[in-house]
């Protein structure tokens, strides 16, 4: 299997995701089961076969971080520096087409989040802006159309 690049604070997350998932969440699902298992009759107890699913769900999870923090490998950004975008990266962009200013963190496709300002190293973008400097400017085929930014801060952090 290929490893799986991953920030520390990405690495830190998943760990503390799969450790709430085995030491909380599953105490709390086998007990649901063993609360709706005193209700009696299987065959039609609704809150009994909810938490054998959220049980299969929980498990599934579980497995798969386990899965992802087994191939993790934990790079620290702090430690990275140059004027070129590569992974871990904070890069401040603005949109050619409407002079909005965005900035991003690259990093592993495990851990990113939009909404948080993390973007996949292999997100269109962050390919896109993959080996460029600052005041380079690079197009992205998106969705809704092709989009120009210019790139203004590389920062590693």
């Amino acid at each position: 299997m290929e490893k799986i690049p991953m920030t520390q604070g990405g690495h830190a997350a998943l760990s503390e995701e799969r450790e709430r998932r085995v030491s909380t969440e599953r105490r709390r699902i086998i007990d649901a089961i063993s609360e709706a298992r005193a209700h009696g009759d299987l065959s039609e107890n609704a809150e009994y076969h909810a938490a054998k699913e959220q049980q299969s769900l929980n498990e599934g999870r579980i497995q798969e971080l386990e899965s992802i923090l087994a191939l993790a490998d934990v790079i620290d950004v702090s430690k990275l520096s140059g004027d070129t975008v590569k992974f871990g990266a904070t890069v401040t962009l603005i949109d050619e087409d409407t002079e909005q200013e965005k900035t991003y963190q690259i990093v592993g496709d495990p851990e990113a989040d939009l909404a948080n300002g993390k973007i996949s190293v292999s997100s269109p973008i962050a390919r896109a802006l993959i080996s460029k400097e600052e005041g380079d400017s690079v197009e992205v085929a998106a969705p809704g159309g092709a989009r120009t930014y210019e790139i203004i801060k590389i920062v590693y952090k």
